[in-house]
């Protein structure tokens, strides 16, 4: 599998007044997760949308195990689960740099759209292909 993991910082516009993450916080680095890892894989979100391809998010689970809190050093793990010519379902995890502790985990599953929002019965064959060779080659970084 191929995963992308970022690091960041968590600053005070992340944070509510008792200087614990918003919730809608995390949603921000978990989409700039899978769009980086959508980069990786060949995928350029412009270009897709170009050529007349969108992959909206059409169910996203999230679990707060733990809050992270102002100041903390964060990483974000993405990389796909599974990719079925239908959806694709990315996996990710929020977890403290320092430590490993776990703050979220996440799956968010996608498909392919045209831009005037109609589904593909199929995703184009490009984009199995870089999903698949996500989920089956050897893990990197």
């Amino acid at each position: 599998m191929i995963k992308h993991i970022y690091d960041t910082r968590v600053y005070y516009a992340d944070t509510d007044a008792y200087g614990v993450v918003w919730h809608g916080a995390y949603i921000r680095w978990l989409e700039k997760g899978r769009v980086e890892l959508c980069d990786m894989l060949g995928l350029d979100l412009v270009s897709m949308k170009n050529n007349d391809v969108l992959i909206p998010v059409t169910n996203m689970n999230i679990r707060y195990k733990a809050s992270a809190k102002l100041d903390d050093r964060i990483i974000v793990e993405s990389w796909v689960e599974k990719c079925n010519g239908l959806t694709v379902t990315f996996k990710q995890a929020v977890k403290s740099k320092d430590t490993g502790k776990l703050f979220v985990e996440a799956a968010f599953d996608c498909v392919a759209v045209t831009n005037d929002g109609k589904l593909y019965r199929r995703m184009p064959q490009e984009l199995i292909e870089k999903f698949e060779k996500g989920v089956l080659c050897p893990a990197t970084v």
